[in-house]
């Protein structure tokens, strides 16, 4: 079941994303060559709490950290430890927090020191498709617009877009219905209407679309070894345009 928020519970989500939203431009500021990913995960954890709020990953389905980061060619679920950041990495954090009965989730990639340009490129592509996504999400188009955008997109420059992981609904649950694809076809998938919380997150390779889960059960990596990029914000549906619940001016 689709869960549609009203206008009093999506006060509180921007709420939630704000805390979501600081704690990933913290981690962001904090990226650079010789810092260990749970140094980053750490910032984050002290952050969220300071606010009064949980770290919406920790613990979840026995997930360690409080943010998964995920460095080059591994895509998503990267769990914070001991590695130590380089000079030309990608570094994608992905952040979420709960307060006040809500979740906020958003991820991003930051560019360590000097990278290749199509590291650069890749990372630009894939925040432009999240927008060009969520310029779709409008009260009557379908889930399948929002899809076909991205995808459309994001393939205009020979990339490729993840599908074994996909976008979703937020709320009082981080994972609630629907599912939002970054792939699709126009006028295809659920209907959107007012109300309705999703994250959008396209999760774009250089090379193809396949991906591996490592022996750690969490860490997902591009089967073919090439770098890939992540962007998401949790947005709100209205009547009146989107709203960015997670971005931080």
């Amino acid at each position: 079941m689709i869960s549609v928020k009203n206008s009093e519970q999506i006060k509180l989500m921007k709420e939630a994303g704000r805390i979501t939203g600081e704690a990933l431009l913290l981690a962001g500021e904090a990226v650079k060559p010789g810092v260990t990913t749970k140094h980053l995960d750490t910032i984050i954890r002290r952050h969220i709490e300071s606010c009064g709020a949980k770290p919406s990953f920790l613990g979840y389905a026995g997930f360690p950290g409080s943010a998964c980061i995920s460095i080059n060619d591994q895509v998503i679920h990267g769990i914070p430890g001991s590695r130590v950041i380089e000079e030309g990495d990608i570094v994608k954090i992905d952040v979420g927090a709960y307060y006040k009965g809500f979740h906020g989730d958003s991820a991003n990639t930051f560019p360590v020191g000097h990278v290749s340009d199509e590291a650069s490129r890749l990372i630009e592509v894939t925040k432009e498709s999240f927008w060009r996504g969520i310029a779709e999400a409008k009260p009557g188009n379908r889930v399948g617009d929002i899809g076909f955008a991205v995808q459309s997109y994001v393939e205009s420059f020979g990339f490729s877009v993840v599908r074994r992981y996909v976008g979703h609904g937020v709320g009082e649950e981080l994972h609630e219905a629907p599912d939002v694809p970054n792939f699709g076809t126009r006028g295809r998938g659920v209907r959107l209407c007012a109300g309705m919380t999703i994250a959008v997150e396209p999760m774009v390779n250089i090379g193809g679309p396949d991906v591996n889960e490592l022996k750690d059960k969490w860490t997902v990596v591009t089967a073919d070894g090439s770098l890939s990029a992540h962007y998401e914000h949790t947005i709100a549906i209205t009547d009146n345009g989107v709203i960015v619940l997670t971005k931080v001016d």
